[in-house]
């Protein structure tokens, strides 16, 4: 049955012009749209196209999408669809937020599977303006229609909806990732270096350095490989997807990945290999700015990491230097922080003047490098046990400011769902519960509650994209 409702947005011009006594001469010229269109569109002999809804609505004085579940049905009820209209209509309706519409107008075209690939085209441009509410909506109706296609196009689906489920929880990145791993031999190579820089990141934050350095051990192996084949044939193939970044950071990143990985298990002596492999740049045969810009970048993080190594290998004659060098480079001092606490933990040092010193990085904030942000999901990671270090450290000496520091740790970690590090911090207040008063106790009391009932409201499913 053809709805009704396909003629209501003339119906309510219609009325519009009744009620002000508007001849359609006169709203011509206020809408800027031909008399004679006007008069077909109103008498139902001409649909109403993308231009002429947004131009209608503005002369009547209505919100932009007023009319826009309306026109779902103009689309497809009063004509066949034209995907000259309907492609206007999705991303304007992603743009303002009308997913309602979105999902209409995709459940409408996918009982036509012709329409997957526009479909997907419109949901790459969405993710690429930051759009990602619409976009995952494409993406998982679009994957849906190509399940059983066993295509790079659902491949890229999957991974972009991975991207875009990335969040605070570590929980639901961990189902996230799981999910997307399967997909990730489909994409192509270039968004394959990518998908496992992206996964590195998310078991880094659950600690699980193992599967870090294998997913890093195969960004380095496929960077390597498709940079060697370049180099000999002295050119980029015209079909050859572009890498979001040169092929040598994937390089040099994977090996500042391995050496992290080392470091993270107190292997500082290979740690410091591995320094020494991205710190090297000789081999990398560009010469331009961004290549000196990129060398340059891994050369003060290995310079940095070179010096922190001896620092986290107990040498403590070696913290003032690293101090030193970290202090005029605004951007590291937080992570440096970090492992000078966590260092002064494991050595029973007296770093006090260096807390005082950098006091206003301990508070969390978002930090840049040459490439863009840093992680966000890595940095929650490290500032929410940052914290926990910094409450371990004055509670070694009874100092009842750790109860605070234990109290903004629990906060984050119930925040990101960080279990290992809630158990840490409960540890850590019972031990010194005597140090607190009773208002950080009824604090502490609450946070427990909070980290319980969230606890036993989970419920345990993994969810999918298709």
């Amino acid at each position: 049955m053809v709805p009704t409702t396909r003629t209501m947005i003339r119906d309510q011009l219609a009325l519009y012009l009744s009620q002000k006594g508007m001849p359609i001469n006169q709203f011509s010229g206020q809408s800027g749209i031909n008399s004679g269109t006007l008069s077909r569109i109103l008498s139902g002999h001409q649909p109403i196209a993308m231009n002429h809804l947004e131009r209608i609505t503005k002369a009547m004085d209505l919100p932009e999408d007023h009319f826009y579940s309306l026109y779902v049905d103009e689309c497809f009820y009063f004509s066949s669809p034209t995907w000259r209209r309907l492609r206007p209509f999705l991303v304007r309706s992603a743009e303002l937020g009308r997913l309602d519409c979105v999902e209409q107008v995709v459940q409408n075209l996918l009982e036509n599977l012709v329409y997957a690939p526009m479909l997907f085209e419109v949901a790459e441009g969405l993710f690429q303006e930051g759009v990602w509410q619409a976009a995952e909506l494409l993406y998982k109706n679009v994957s849906v229609s190509e399940k059983y296609q066993n295509s790079e196009r659902l491949a890229v689906c999957q991974y972009r909806l991975f991207r875009i489920a990335i969040g605070d929880d570590q929980t639901r990145n961990l189902q996230a990732a799981h999910l997307f791993e399967c997909y990730l031999d489909r994409l192509d190579e270039a968004d394959q270096l990518e998908g496992l820089k992206h996964l590195a990141h998310v078991y880094a934050t659950m600690h699980r350095w193992h599967k870090v350095d294998e997913l890093a051990k195969q960004m380095q192996q496929l960077a390597t490989l498709r940079y060697n084949l370049q180099r000999q044939s002295g050119r980029r193939e015209s079909n050859e997807k572009k890498t979001e970044k040169p092929l040598y950071f994937y390089i040099l990143y994977a090996q500042l990945i391995r050496s992290t990985v080392c470091e993270e298990l107190g292997d500082y002596n290979s740690a410091l290999d591995w320094v020494s492999l991205y710190m090297d740049g000789s081999w990398i045969q560009e010469d331009n700015e961004e290549v000196k810009r990129t060398v340059a970048q891994f050369q003060e993080w290995g310079t940095a990491n070179r010096m922190l190594y001896r620092v986290m290998g107990g040498e403590y004659e070696s913290l003032s230097e690293y101090v030193d060098y970290i202090s005029h480079r605004s951007d590291e001092i937080f992570i440096a922080l970090y492992n000078i606490i966590s260092s002064a933990n494991r050595y029973d040092w007296n770093v006090d003047s260096i807390l005082e010193r950098f006091a206003s990085y301990i508070p969390y904030r978002t930090y840049s490098t040459e490439f863009g942000d840093y992680n966000r999901q890595v940095m929650l990671d490290q500032h929410t046990q940052f914290l926990a270090e910094i409450a371990a450290y004055y509670l070694h000496s009874e100092r009842k400011e750790g109860i605070r520091f234990i109290l903004q740790s629990l906060e984050s970690s119930a925040r990101i769902n960080d279990e290992s590090n809630i158990i840490k911090c409960v540890d850590l207040f019972e031990q010194h519960r005597h140090l607190a008063d009773e208002e950080e106790k009824e604090q502490y009391k609450l946070l427990i509650r909070e980290v319980q009932d969230s606890h036993e409201k989970k419920i345990v499913q993994t969810p999918s994209f298709l």
